[in-house]
């Protein structure tokens, strides 16, 4: 398998491409499970944090960095946007997300207790790569209908032209690759 060498927040790990289709790919970065890779890009994030109220991330692949995030800044409190309607969710804030990595439409929820608390609250959204911008858009979509403002958008990376936009706060960009796993620009 093709690998591709990123270092962020100066941890170094050897992301698999996947393929996409037969013409692009990406390089797969998930911080499940490592806790040096979690823990280093959550520091230099929270380097970052503007002033806040309330964190918010999408399930999944973001929930180990809201956690660390929310520790390391001395909250004891962040709130997810699920992907699923769970029974124990009340007065359900919905919307639809496109993610390049997931098949299909997907919807995303919020509880209406969390969407309380950020009722007229700075919030950050937080997420592990902006690909596409559509989970980041989906979710701010949410915290906008809870009354929430949103005053930072931060991942830990960005590909392609998300990595160019600059409302996005990211430690790095991760380029996209070719069917053949060389970079383009």
């Amino acid at each position: 398998m093709n690998t591709y060498p990123m270092t962020v927040a100066g941890v170094t790990r050897d992301l698999p491409l996947c393929p996409l289709n037969d013409d692009a790919m990406i390089a797969a970065f998930v911080i499940f499970g490592d806790v040096e890779l979690t823990c280093a890009c959550a520091a230099a994030l929270v380097e970052k944090l503007p002033e806040f109220d309330y964190m918010v991330a999408p399930e999944a692949k973001a929930i180990p960095l809201v956690h660390e995030m929310a520790r390391q800044s001395g909250r004891n409190e962040y709130i997810l946007v699920r992907k699923g309607h769970k029974l124990y969710m009340k007065n359900v804030l919905e919307t639809q997300d496109r993610s390049i990595t997931t098949i299909g439409d997907q919807k995303l929820y919020m509880d209406g207790d969390d969407a309380a608390k950020i009722k007229g609250k700075r919030v950050v959204i937080l997420d592990d790569v902006i690909s596409t911008g559509g989970s980041i858009k989906a979710v701010g979509n949410l915290v906008e209908q809870a009354g929430g403002i949103v005053v930072a958008r931060m991942a830990i990376l960005a590909e392609g032209a998300a990595a160019d936009n600059p409302d996005y706060i990211v430690l790095g960009k991760l380029p996209l690759f070719d069917g053949h796993g060389n970079p383009v620009e």
